[in-house]
């Protein structure tokens, strides 16, 4: 591919001038221009303006489930929107793709989940997880129940509720004025859940939210029995249970959601990112059909919440398409056999340099950590984990540095197509990357 030297500068140009970007520092983007440019994908890889080719070791936003560039994805939104890209369903309008996508969606689900409200996203999901239980409570004659628990190092969205919910207390500090009645409590401490129930009393209590697996906290893994523990307590005070799935389900951790690792069916559970591989913006949140049938018994009016692309005809023709491709290409299947893969090459990397700490995986989703003592587990005063990813960057890898809540950490989340040739490529060059910060930090010794 020739570079467009003129074409890269007005992109850099324009993207400083109007392009505010998610996440990302904003002093850093004006002094040095976007990152990288992408212009086209394909299987595990993306290019950018100059040429230059990544392996895309986090599916972009851990959601690329089944890899760029899929030209089924593509056809299925054309013959859509040809026949009919969007209608509202709100006051009971619906499309087939919605209505498909709900019952698909009911027959993969933990056993007793039945019942779709879509969203565009994950922190729509969260917030409207949220509000519907609270609504659920004020239903059952019980108000009071308006308070939500979630759990230090979580990540649970940036809409007001989501990030009230978030553990990662960065994302709290970003802004005030946060939802009242929301609570954190240690990661994997089934005992500190039952302290708090009992400190603030159950009757204040709404639902308890995890993620299976937490993502953007760090890629932490709950113990055998934690979540057992969890149902039984929820169970016994008469609090819902919501699992948060945005980046767990669909297959990434090796089954279809992360929840079914533990034997525990929640009472909720939102998803997004993978249920459409990221081609269009589609989220939602399935309710056991308890819950479904005691809404529909106890409502009287309205349901005054909905989004304008709740059951968006073309998202959810998107979706369907994706589950079949997950399905017939038995990328869950490969999700759990290549996450092993990757696993064995973390503790491959872990045994041949000396600043790999912890390394764990589930799945396809994974991390390693980073430490100035593999013995002690001593962390560097300053994360090293973000010089490594611009290393492993200039390489041909992109994944991603955790340093939230004093972590040095790296996780990875490749599209579930990965191949056994692909990730040994990712390890020989996350070797490579992490031998020069580590080569470094003994110059300045």
């Amino acid at each position: 591919m020739q570079k467009d030297v003129n074409l890269i500068q007005e992109l850099v140009d324009l993207d400083k001038k109007h392009f505010i970007h998610p996440t990302s520092p904003i002093k850093q983007q004006q002094e040095q221009g976007a990152a990288l440019i992408f212009t086209e994908g394909k299987g595990v890889y993306l290019y950018d303006v100059n040429g230059d080719c990544f392996i895309d070791a986090m599916s972009s936003l851990w959601n690329v489930n089944v890899g760029h560039g899929r030209k089924e994805l593509g056809k299925a939104a054309m013959d859509q929107m040809n026949k009919l890209a969007f209608n509202s369903c709100f006051s009971t309008f619906s499309n087939e793709p919605a209505i498909r996508l709900s019952a698909k969606l009911a027959q993969i689900a933990p056993p007793g989940l039945s019942a779709t409200f879509f969203t565009s996203g994950g922190s729509e999901s969260n917030d409207t997880a949220y509000k519907l239980v609270r609504h659920y409570w004020i239903l059952k004659g019980k108000p009071s129940k308006k308070k939500i628990i979630s759990r230090t190092k979580s990540y649970h969205g940036v809409a007001m509720g989501a990030t009230s919910a978030t553990g990662l207390k960065p994302f709290r500090d970003f802004t005030n004025s946060l939802a009242p009645d929301f609570y954190h409590v240690d990661n994997f401490s089934s005992q500190a859940l039952r302290e708090l129930i009992e400190a603030e009393g159950s009757h204040t209590i709404a639902a308890f939210v995890a993620e299976p697996v937490q993502g953007a906290g760090g890629v932490h893994i709950a113990p055998e029995n934690y979540f057992k523990e969890v149902r039984e307590i929820c169970n016994e005070f008469e609090i819902l249970f919501i699992t948060d799935e945005v980046i767990t389900g669909f297959g990434r951790t090796g089954k279809y959601f992360g929840i079914e690792h533990y034997g525990v069916t929640p009472d909720v559970m939102c998803f997004a990112k993978g249920v459409s591989s990221g081609y269009l913006p589609l989220g939602g949140i399935i309710l056991s059909e308890k819950i479904h049938q005691d809404l529909i018994e106890l409502s009287t009016g309205t349901l005054l919440h909905g989004y304008t692309y709740s059951g968006h005809a073309t998202a959810c023709a998107v979706g369907l398409k994706n589950i079949e491709i997950i399905e017939n290409e038995n990328l869950i299947e490969n999700a759990r056999v290549m996450g092993q893969e990757m696993l064995t090459g973390f503790q491959w990397l872990q045994n041949n340099l000396g600043i790999v700490g912890d390394v764990r995986g589930l799945g396809l989703m994974g991390a390693i950590e980073i430490v100035k003592d593999q013995v002690t587990q001593e962390r560097f005063e300053s994360p090293l984990s973000p010089l490594i990813v611009v290393e492993a960057a200039k390489r041909g890898v992109i994944c991603r540095a955790i340093v939230f809540d004093n972590q040095d950490t790296l996780v990875f989340a490749p599209p579930l197509i990965i191949d056994k040739t692909e990730i040994e490529k990712m390890m020989s060059i996350l070797y490579d990357s992490i031998l020069t910060i580590e080569k470094q930090q003994e110059k300045t010794k």
